[in-house]
């Protein structure tokens, strides 16, 4: 039982009531809790079977708290049951249509009274909804599309696969008619793991020369909706599009409101409300003067606040901190020295050790670490791997390789090797590689009790995570910060755009614990070298900045202050 799973809960709740005009209050207080259940670091299930009082939670009261208690013990919620089967299934995919809000979509229930969303989209066919009132054809067109966008929903795209049709649209665009600026908007600018669609915001002195110019995309295979200044296309691998273009003037409010995320720019727009001032996608305004639209950093300061980068705009209290002018100064990728867990030919790598140094001194780095995974049988292996490592550091003058290795955690906690063993190497990083369905109490046990291990230096891929393949382990991760902070181990950001282990929630509850951190791109190959990257992105959206990473130092530094 996962808080997202819990959250999800608590957000169909609250549309729903919102579908059915219920008290705004109560909306409010459901999508409050979800936020936060969404956002904590640690099992609110566990909370539960432990009897532990839910209240102490922000934005968690006694009503919640009793929902929270049902969903946990029985899996379900009576009271979101019986909402549902008040209105057609997949009424609520009708929100993410653009323009189409619930008072909409409780109007075309209530004139309409169709039974299913085949039906209502027959009926935008039939040009049944165009006559309702504060309907249209637009609207109408719009409500087919998205019905139409609904039924193959449920692909995402990991950031490295939408990466490239993201930067071969923005380079295409750039060479649009009366074109002047482009940016890739959305959960991808906020550099999320993954990616539902790809929104794109452009300025343009005549916008509809340059949406007549994105249609002509090579890559596009379905033209959804074409207007002046926006239109939605999807490509022929599945992937969503959508496009924006607006006048110069206006961009900076456009990017914001289609940046994200919509938590984030909800919390904007009660914050300007309360302040006397007006935001949406035009720009800011007090009554009807203009004060900021032109670019995000200038929103941002008329609001009293620092600007927020893209990958914060989470509402996880990066607004509260902004406007104390104390966002952290987030890590950038100039910053790494060296990459810190690479594998080589000597386990499951594609290059050598020499291959893999001289790669990374061409990008830059000072030092590498080789963590190549061996076993208990690989003693001779292991013999010839240092021997290479300690004549290529004799053969290079201004580059150092660490010698490193990555242990399997067996199910009991013990390590693969032995002590003796681990004392030959520079750094150890322990990780959970089998039986991975353990219970959370199992799993915890078998980290702590690796954690006793005096020889380790780090944990990689801590939740031992695969991206649309394989959930996370199930930890208590408050006790096992706990120990990893007593023992001064360090976490490892795993850039494999696979992983990108760990969460950004959890790097951000890690660093205000003092954890520190390692971001390598555990390249098995000379190209995954430019990997890291994506671990960079992540380390930003947990909040990282350069003194929360152990490989931005220069290697002497580096070497005094492993664990």
């Amino acid at each position: 039982m996962t808080n997202q799973y819990i959250a999800k809960i608590f957000k169909e709740l609250a549309q729903l009531l919102e579908i059915k005009g219920e008290n705004p209050y109560k909306i409010r207080a459901y999508q409050n809790a979800a936020r936060v259940i969404e956002s904590l670091p640690f099992s609110i299930e566990t909370m539960v079977k432990e009897g532990k009082d839910l209240t102490k939670l922000p934005a968690i009261g006694e009503q919640i708290a009793k929902k929270i208690i049902e969903i946990v013990t029985t899996g379900r919620l009576q009271k979101l049951e019986q909402l549902k089967a008040e209105f057609p299934k997949g009424i609520l995919s009708l929100l993410s249509i653009e323009g189409l809000g619930a008072k909409h979509i409780r109007t075309l229930y209530e004139t309409l009274h169709f039974q299913t969303i085949d039906e209502l989209e027959k009926l935008a066919k039939e040009h049944k909804i165009r006559n309702i009132k504060g309907f249209g054809p637009k609207l109408e067109e719009k409500i087919a599309n998205g019905i139409r966008l609904y039924k193959q929903e449920g692909i995402r795209f990991l950031y490295s696969e939408a990466e490239p049709h993201a930067k071969e649209l923005h380079q295409f665009l750039l060479k649009a008619p009366t074109i002047i600026t482009v940016v890739i908007a959305g959960s991808f600018r906020r550099c999320k793991e993954s990616v539902g669609d790809l929104d794109i915001v452009a300025a343009a002195s005549q916008p509809d020369k340059v949406i007549d110019y994105f249609t002509k995309f090579i890559q596009v295979a379905h033209i959804v909706s074409k207007g002046d200044t926006r239109s939605t296309v999807v490509l022929n691998n599945g992937l969503q599009v959508d496009l924006r273009v607006v006048k110069e003037s206006q961009f900076g409010a456009a990017l914001h409101y289609f940046t994200g995320s919509k938590a984030h720019v909800v919390a904007i727009r009660k914050m300007a409300q309360e302040a006397g001032f007006k935001i949406n996608e035009y720009g800011l305004f007090r009554g009807d003067s203009i004060i900021a639209s032109e670019n995000e950093a200038e929103i941002y300061n008329a609001l009293g606040m620092d600007y927020i980068p893209p990958q914060l705009r989470e509402d996880r209290g990066e607004i509260a901190v902004a406007s104390k002018r104390n966002l952290p100064q987030l890590l950038s990728l100039e910053s790494i020295r060296g990459d810190m867990h690479l594998y080589s030919n000597y386990s499951y790598g594609s290059s050598s050790i020499k291959e893999l140094a001289t790669a990374a001194m061409a990008k830059g780095y000072s030092y590498i670490a080789i963590c190549d995974h061996f076993g208990s049988l690989d003693l001779e292996k292991i013999e010839g791997y240092l021997e290479e490592i300690e004549a290529l550091n004799r053969i290079f003058t201004d580059f150092k390789i660490f010698k490193g290795v990555e242990v399997d955690i067996l199910e009991d906690g013990s390590l693969a090797l032995s002590d003796e063993i681990l004392r030959s190497f520079d750094i150890v990083y322990i990780a959970v590689n089998s039986s991975f369905k353990l219970s959370k109490d199992a799993q915890t046990k078998r980290l702590l009790r690796a954690l006793e291990n005096p020889y380790i230096h780090a944990i990689a891929h801590l939740t031992s995570r695969l991206l649309h393949e394989r959930p996370p382990i199930e930890l208590d991760y408050l006790t096992l910060f706990d120990k990893i902070l007593e023992r001064k181990v360090l976490l490892e950001i795993n850039s494999q755009p696979n992983r990108l282990d760990i969460s950004d929630i959890l790097t951000k509850e890690a660093k205000f614990k003092g954890i520190k951190f390692l971001i390598n791109s555990a390249a098995a190959s000379v190209e995954e070298l430019n990997y890291m990257h994506y671990g960079v992105c992540q380390a930003r959206r947990g909040w990282l900045e350069q003194e929360d990473v152990l490989n931005c130092l220069e290697y002497n530094a580096l070497l005094t202050t492993l664990p």
